[in-house]
């Protein structure tokens, strides 16, 4: 009976030490779990898909300036007056670009890496897509692969590639924040849509939409 009675006394602190192991266990798999890392895509351009062209972004569309700017705050938490000022003509990742070594990098960055534009003229090769935005920035999507591209002393994982008919880009930050843009045309190739999806460390996510008409000169 005193031996029963010495074992059923210890069983709690078995009891916590069990969990306590459990516990200690559950966060040294966390802070040694991979970082996510993104999955290269398809880098062949789909038959008869052809972005090049001058696109010219439909009035609606150019009025999401505010949701974008809402966006990046909601998934961000960075301030960003100072990104979208009312009384500059520069675009928005000029600003950003201009700023990012004075920005901290506590939060997600990502959104560095977002240009934006009313006029894009687009060129597409067999291995690549450029986009001039407003005419004063180009940017260069590779298809296929996986790159590093950063602006400043920010840094992120890029994945170009096609899903059908769509031309998806993928930019991930080491704060685990992502930029996924879709391209795509639309009413017989006359408009192109531009999804931005913008998402947080907390895998919250912000969708902007915007359209773009074809212009021929």
């Amino acid at each position: 009976m005193q031996m029963f009675g010495k074992t059923g006394s210890n069983t709690p602190t078995n009891y916590r030490s069990g969990l306590f192991s459990l516990a200690i266990a559950a966060l040294y798999l966390g802070a040694c779990a991979a970082p996510e890392v993104l999955t290269p895509r398809d880098g062949t351009v789909p038959n008869g898909i052809d972005l090049s062209g001058n696109w010219q972004i439909q009035a609606a569309s150019a009025r999401d300036q505010r949701r974008i700017r809402e966006a990046i705050r909601k998934t961000d938490g960075v301030a960003d007056d100072d990104l979208f000022g009312r009384n500059s003509s520069q675009s928005s990742q000029s600003r950003s670009r201009s700023r990012s070594g004075q920005i901290s990098g506590s939060g997600g960055l990502v959104y560095v890496f977002l240009e934006l534009g009313e006029a894009l003229k687009i060129t597409q090769t067999d291995h690549g897509l450029f986009i001039s935005f407003d005419r004063s920035v180009v940017e260069e999507y590779r298809f296929g692969g996986s790159q590093v591209v950063s602006v400043g002393q920010v840094v992120a994982q890029r994945v170009v590639g096609w899903q059908d008919d769509t031309l998806i880009v993928e930019t991930l930050d080491r704060n685990r924040m992502k930029l996924t843009e879709r391209f795509r045309l639309i009413e017989d190739e006359q408009v192109l849509e531009r999804t931005i999806v913008l998402r947080s460390k907390e895998l919250e996510e912000e969708t902007v939409v915007q359209l773009f008409d074809r212009v021929t000169r």
